[in-house]
């Protein structure tokens, strides 16, 4: 082989990786009409896959919001669900990919969601409550310190 010319091996792994598909990248990075597309196919995972195969009952120990996708840590938990669930119950998965996302994935995510304390608490059918994030002290704690106060005036 002379040098410039590569093996077929490497021309496929070359041609394999111009033609794969670039990762999913997580919602909480994206913004503007790539946010709301995502958004989108996530919602209708959530309401025709997810809501109707594992939604429970609704009770105050299992609190549920109609309006999730205003509650950033939801749709961050949710994308994350639905992202496992294409890459665990594909045609490439293979037999335990299903079993390993129930028991890995949607138990915790559920649990989580739904707990008394979790970001659906408060939310009730039909009543979506906002919630606010906590106070911190400092934006950042580590940079600089902030200007003196002014001197009191005499």
């Amino acid at each position: 082989m002379t040098a410039g010319t590569a093996s077929a091996g490497e021309r496929d792994d070359a041609s394999h990786e111009a033609t794969a598909a670039p990762a999913p990248l997580f919602i909480l990075y994206m913004e503007g009409v790539e946010y709301a597309e995502t958004l989108r196919r996530l919602t209708l995972w959530t309401h025709h896959v997810l809501l109707p195969v594992y939604g429970r009952e609704v009770t105050s120990t299992a609190p549920w919001c109609g309006r999730w996708w205003e509650h950033g840590e939801a749709v961050a938990q949710l994308h994350g669900l639905w992202l496992a669930w294409q890459e665990l119950t594909g045609p490439d998965a293979g037999a335990c990919g299903p079993a390993n996302w129930h028991r890995d994935y949607l138990l915790p995510v559920l649990g989580s969601l739904r707990d008394p304390s979790g970001p659906f608490s408060g939310c009730k059918p039909g009543g979506h409550r906002s919630k606010e994030a906590p106070t911190v002290e400092a934006l950042d704690p580590f940079g600089p310190p902030p200007p003196p106060p002014p001197a009191p005036l005499r």
